[in-house]
């Protein structure tokens, strides 16, 4: 299969509410390096690799997305840096942000491999990551994350920033394990100026012991306590994603919050996921799915074939979704992990 360049597209994506489809998020892989506790459980059984889209499948499934608007693309896993051979993804994308069609090309990463990649990936054209980072302490980081070492996080994030790469702080809110940490991650972050955003923890995938209401912290709680300590300006801004943002007088950082759970953002969801297994959820939280993989491998290098499958993926995304954890039942919980889909 070779590159693929799509022309302008003939018509954008627009769903049933009349939401254009601009944003596409793509797992490249379900595997990663670390073993989070409410993303995966210890021993995970990863997909047969013939499952899995190919590097050139990816792109050409992409690029496709591409030709039909969309305008942003976040690469995801697992770990998408642990995928073989993905900087030649990253270097095929590029094409599409030199000629425009692609505003921006982005990744979300546990770091790990940024000292590596944060050089290649800046020269592919990414300007922004994502890095996922639940706390600063060492033990409380290899708990949580099982495998992890955050001093090899820490030299990537210093190599991202070396690179030039704008550097966002995902932090997974989660009660009695880092709530003394609202404070010293706000400093940390603010030091080095990184945006911060806060997660909400999501009812996804069976992981074995944990238990999400008691891992559950709520923003709203967060915020207080932030308040205690800082004067809080709500900011009107919105990235046409689900955070709500604030910014923080005393220091002049933005900080997100992410409330999948208590507050409902999918009035202005502009957004699919694709998973590796060429899966396309049109929403997060709702387990229809179509499959993409099936008519790319039926007629490969058929852009018509794979333009009509996306639309009609599209004319079935939902209003909005099911979470819900206020009668202390985890209603509208997905059964596949975060890893699977893409965070």
């Amino acid at each position: 299969m070779t590159h693929t360049d799509i022309a302008t597209p003939t018509a954008p994506l627009i769903d049933p509410f009349a939401r254009a489809i601009n944003y596409l998020r793509v797992s490249v892989t379900d595997r990663c390096d670390f073993r989070c506790v409410y993303c995966m459980s210890e021993n995970m059984t990863f997909l047969p690799k013939k499952e899995l889209l190919t590097l050139e499948e990816l792109d050409f499934m992409c690029s496709t997305f591409i030709g039909l608007g969309v305008e942003k693309l976040r690469i995801t896993g697992g770990e998408p840096l642990v995928r073989r051979g993905i900087m030649t993804f990253f270097e095929g994308m590029s094409r599409h942000l030199q000629s425009g069609a692609l505003k921006e090309l982005t990744l979300t990463t546990n770091g790990s491999q940024l000292e590596k990649f944060a050089a290649p990936l800046a020269a592919a054209g990414v300007k922004r990551v994502n890095i996922s980072l639940d706390t600063l302490d060492a033990q409380k980081f290899a708990e949580i994350t099982r495998w992890g070492r955050l001093d090899q996080v820490l030299r990537g994030i210093d190599a991202a920033q070396n690179a030039g790469l704008r550097v966002k702080i995902n932090v997974v809110a989660l009660k009695g394990f880092n709530e003394s940490e609202l404070i010293p991650i706000t400093e940390w972050c603010a030091s080095r100026d990184m945006d911060l955003t806060w997660i909400e923890v999501m009812p996804m995938g069976d992981i074995g012991n944990e238990d999400r209401l008691d891992q559950y912290w709520p923003l709203k709680d967060l915020r207080a306590a932030y308040a205690e300590h800082y004067t809080l300006t709500d900011l009107a801004e919105r990235s046409g994603g689900p955070a709500r943002y604030v910014r923080i007088e005393e220091t002049g950082q933005k900080i997100g919050f992410i409330t999948p759970l208590s507050h409902n953002f999918c009035e202005s969801c502009n957004r699919v996921r694709l998973t590796c297994t060429g899966a396309l959820y049109m929403c997060l939280g709702q387990e229809d799915m179509a499959d993409l993989r099936a008519p790319l491998r039926h007629a490969p290098n058929d852009t018509a074939v794979l333009e009509a499958a996306i639309r009609d993926a599209i004319s079935h995304k939902p209003k909005g979704h099911d979470f819900d954890y206020s009668r202390q039942v985890v209603d509208g919980q997905m059964s596949r992990h975060m890893s699977h889909t893409g965070g």
